[in-house]
């Protein structure tokens, strides 16, 4: 099972992004609100579960489309402190790919200005965003993670619309230039972040996710209860992601 957590600002497009990745109705639909309707927002939690199909392998996937946070924060600044910090505390327990929604808002100048902000902002507040460097695990693994990492913040555009492109159906967004093509590499990255999550690091993402971010926080909580008198007479390390036990110092 994947579960896909979407967070950010209300308006950023996060319901229509994951709709987009999974090309499937798996979160309320956002995009193109009536007039009447106004621009709708995600004002709690909402956890969906749904079944997907990639390449003939069935996937369980639950997403969880969150409140905007920090909508009544003057944001003219973008990456604002609350994002660093959400993102410094999601990194302990969760998996961070960032992304700029809506990218076709920036020209391509702009585009690239705003990624280098953004790297130099992550590495300046110490935040870890996957793939990390200390779980390439070979040369393979690093120079094939070196490209992703490379792209990261991904700059997406999101739109469950089709459009006719030179006599075929893309989803895109239409504007008087053109048609803005979801799955163009050329025109954003969105096929660049939807290989890394549901193809090429699938099976990664959810070994991390197990094997050491569970792992460190079940650690963490059982050392917890050990400290207030519950649980076992010594404390847990975590090796590799597998809990293990400290000895005493008189035990060396």
């Amino acid at each position: 099972m994947l579960l896909f957590l979407s967070v950010g600002q209300s308006g950023l497009g996060k319901s229509t992004l994951v709709n987009t990745l999974f090309k499937s109705k798996v979160s309320r639909k956002s995009c193109s609100p009536s007039f009447e309707e106004g621009i709708s927002k995600t004002v709690n939690l909402q956890s969906v579960s749904h079944v997907i199909e990639e390449k003939g392998v069935k996937m369980k996937l639950t997403v969880i489309d969150t409140p905007g946070f920090g909508d009544q924060i003057n944001n003219l600044n973008c990456l604002r402190p609350l994002d660093l910090e959400f993102m410094k505390r999601l990194g302990k327990v969760v998996s961070v790919v960032p992304v700029i929604a809506k990218s076709d808002t920036l020209t391509l100048d702009e585009r690239q200005r705003f990624k280098e902000r953004i790297r130099q902002d992550l590495w300046t507040n110490g935040i870890k965003v996957y793939p990390q460097k200390e779980y390439d695990e070979d040369t393979e693994d690093r120079i094939l993670n070196d490209k992703i990492r490379e792209k990261i913040p991904f700059a997406v555009v999101g739109t469950d619309k089709e459009h006719q492109v030179n006599g075929k159906n893309v989803l895109g967004r239409k504007t008087k230039w053109g048609v803005i093509e979801v799955e163009n590499v050329a025109h954003c990255e969105f096929a660049n972040l939807r290989d890394l999550l549901i193809r090429s690091h699938l099976q990664d993402l959810k070994d991390v996710t197990h094997n050491i971010h569970y792992e460190t926080y079940r650690v963490r909580r059982l050392n917890e209860s050990n400290l207030n008198g519950i649980g076992l007479s010594t404390p847990l390390a975590s090796v590799n992601g597998t809990a293990v036990r400290k000895e005493s110092e008189s035990n060396l």
